[in-house]
């Protein structure tokens, strides 16, 4: 049979049992789309008029379950095709729900969306009690609810803030917290799926099932009476709002779905989670996150894979924060690590945070006590080159400094293979002049990582003139198999996110100056979006490193084209301010938790700052600070740092923060229009200077960045 002619669905009989295959022709995963819909109900035509068959199970072909709905469709659709589709599926699943016979989802690998919403309608789940079978709700995450029955069905099965906070967080649900909070029935080896799921099927029909309730007694309480179900509501919206600044309206819309279907039924419940779909998918912000979603996902293809080679073994240098980080990271994606430091006190603290990090994971079911053995065995932590010559990379995370960056080379070129590659780890530093020091400088390339490194999700890859082109491929697998949405950017003065992200810093510093409070600086831009404040992302990163880039190459690039550069951080610096790591900052820290007090500003600091009350407007700190970050990004761009605004908007958003519901800085001007854009920095320009002035593009650039 060809291709053309497979079916999604393949319906064979055992045991009395109706064993649905999903296997979607000519794709990697099973999706969910009209065609899917249609095939459905024909075979559950077939189950319901076969006497023979008294119960069904839905089980995958393919390493997942299901991926959810098709998002690429979303974009295209109109209102009226958009409410048509999603009727027509709620159809299909009530179907399922209501059916006499007892259908079974039977769950391995990802089971996410619309797969769990399918999953929702049947009448038991088992899982395969593996790390890869996740489940869960992302749409909040695509700024839409889940729209086929998810905001009605998942609290009525686990309760309502258990619901909720699957909802509202979109975070992925291994097989043993879904037993837990009784999300699926039953968990078994991946081996016994399907005998597990026939056998549920059998104890459904002879009522030996009774599903218990998971919830624990307090909790059963709150969720019982109208009074406390109305706090529990109350105190979800009342977080949210504070968390979202009201740029997210998905959430907010979830609470009123599963709220409005508890207290007038399922069959309103959705026709109002209908409604509310319909309602987001067609906002701005919908558009601009599954935009973001898409363009995450074009990044884990390597458009390069020909010339990649293979990497087993690397060998990560520094075991500090962020060579702790990345030894981690790379242990649990099956590359075999290498760990090395000078110092063995550093050495065995990095080991314990990477297993107290593997604990996590087997505390929370994702994976056993023995595949956590395991991924230790994996790593060999040591203070010489024991080895180094069977590693096909080499990951360096010492200190930013290019003299012992040029040192450590020196010492490890006679260790290491020819063809072995030679990573930095970089904010700032040039790439070239790192390359400088090694004999094969086409086997050097930057990998610029972000802090935490196994949450955050950007990789940075930096290539410079003579990078080879198999080094570049190479280093873009390897940052795909970590699991990171990788950009390439050239060499150049900060690359890309360093760059962007120093004037907008800058900008913080230099309203302090006219007199601005800083808690009303990160208030302004939280609520323009950002996670975090500027002042407070300072304190973080570390005052000791702001004054390390802003005072080297960066800085004398930004001086050279006549911008104001405020000198407080290298001041603040050479006065013992290092920010939170040694609690002497902008704010007060707690000395035994190390965590920053609420509203309590460091005193101290106005003494590099004049106490003085600005009376410049939230709006004007916005303006003034997100445009620094947005003409820096088009400067990039036509320079050729990155090669496309995806990349640019990618880089700020996962990188450092810019608000996903604004797409990006180049998603953000194609919706406020390009000449809208260069009227704000012209008249920024000739209120605050030179640092404002537009970069050229906005001459040449009539069309928009993106054309959808």
């Amino acid at each position: 049979m060809s291709d053309q002619n497979k079916s999604f669905l393949t319906l064979t009989i055992e045991d009395n049992i109706a064993i649905v295959k999903m296997d979607k022709p000519n794709s990697e995963y099973n999706i969910i789309s009209t065609d899917l819909v249609d095939e459905f109900n024909l075979v559950l035509d077939k189950i319901e008029n076969n006497r023979d068959i008294k119960a069904a199970i839905l089980i995958s072909g393919k390493k997942d379950f299901m991926a959810g709905a098709d998002i690429n469709s979303f974009l295209k659709m109109e209102e009226n095709q958009a409410k048509e589709a999603a009727m027509e599926g709620h159809k299909l699943l009530l179907r399922i729900q209501n059916s006499e016979k007892p259908f079974i989802a039977a769950i391995h690998g990802a089971c996410m969306g619309g797969g769990t919403e399918i999953s929702l309608a049947c009448h038991g789940r088992v899982a395969a009690n593996d790390s890869k079978t996740i489940m869960g709700l992302p749409e909040v995450k695509l700024g839409v609810l889940p729209g086929m029955g998810g905001t009605q069905r998942l609290p009525r099965l686990i309760g309502i803030q258990s619901a909720l906070d699957i909802m509202l967080t979109g975070k992925n649900i291994y097989s043993g917290k879904a037993l837990q909070t009784g999300l699926v029935d039953i968990t078994v080896n991946r081996e016994k799926l399907l005998i597990a799921a026939k056998k549920h099927a059998k104890n459904i029909l002879s009522k030996k099932f009774k599903r218990k309730d998971k919830r624990k007694l307090f909790v059963k309480f709150l969720e019982t009476f109208p009074i406390t179900k109305s706090i529990i509501f109350n105190k979800a919206t009342e977080i949210v709002k504070r968390q979202t600044y009201g740029n997210y309206p998905a959430p907010i819309k979830i609470i009123e779905s599963v709220k409005y279907g508890l207290k007038n039924g399922l069959t309103k419940g959705i026709d109002n989670e209908t409604t509310l779909f319909q309602e987001l998918l067609f906002t701005n912000t919908s558009r601009q996150l599954i935009n973001i979603f898409l363009g995450m996902t074009s990044l884990k293809k390597n458009p390069y894979q020909d010339k990649v080679k293979k990497v087993e073994n690397i060998a990560i240098i520094g075991a500090g924060l962020m060579g702790e980080g990345i030894a981690e990271l790379s242990l649990q994606k099956d590359f075999n690590i290498i760990l090395k430091d000078i110092s063995n006190e550093m050495i065995e603290k990095a080991k314990r945070n990477i297993r107290n990090a593997i604990n996590k994971k087997v505390k929370f079911k994702a994976i056993s006590n023995t595949d956590a053995d395991i991924l230790m065995n994996k790593i060999h932590a040591q203070t010489d080159f024991t080895g180094f010559k069977k590693t096909d990379m080499i990951i360096e995370a010492v200190f930013e400094d290019i003299n012992i960056k040029h040192q450590l080379i020196k010492e490890i070129e006679p260790e290491i293979m020819e063809n072995t590659i030679f990573a930095t780890n970089t904010s700032a530093l040039p790439i070239t002049e790192i390359a400088k020091a090694h004999s094969k400088p086409e086997n050097v390339i930057g990998m610029h990582y972000f802090s935490p490194v196994p949450k955050m999700p950007l990789l940075e890859i930096i290539v410079h003139d003579k990078t080879a082109d198999w080094v570049r491929a190479t280093t873009l697998d390897v940052g795909i198999k970590q699991g990171k949405t990788c950009i390439i950017v050239k060499d150049g003065s900060g690359f890309y996110t360093t760059r962007i992200l120093a004037p907008f810093l800058n900008e913080a510093l230099l309203l302090m100056e006219e007199g601005v409070n800083p808690l009303f600086i990160d208030k302004a831009m939280k609520k323009f979006g950002f996670p975090v404040g500027p002042i407070t992302l300072i304190d973080e990163v570390g005052i000791d490193v702001g004054a390390h880039v802003t005072s080297g190459k960066l800085g004398e690039f930004f001086e050279k084209r006549g911008a104001k550069s405020s000198k407080v951080l290298k001041e603040m610096n050479e006065k013992g301010f290092k920010g939170r790591k040694n609690k002497k900052g902008f704010f007060i820290y707690d000395e035994k938790t190390g965590k920053k007090l609420r509203g309590k500003i460091n005193p101290e600091i106005y003494n590099f700052f004049p106490k003085k009350y600005s009376s410049i407007s939230e709006n004007e700190i916005q303006e003034r600070m997100s445009m620094m970050m947005i003409n820096e990004a088009v400067r990039c761009f036509d320079e050729g740092i990155i090669e496309k605004p995806l990349d640019g908007d990618i880089g700020a958003i996962f990188g450092l923060g810019f608000p996903p519901f604004l797409g990006g800085p180049f998603r953000h001007i194609d919706f406020k229009g390009i000449d809208n854009v260069k009227n704000i920095l012209d008249s920024l320009q000739k209120k605050y200077g030179v640092r404002f002035k537009a970069s050229a593009i906005f001459e040449s650039q009539k069309e928009k960045f993106y054309n959808n």
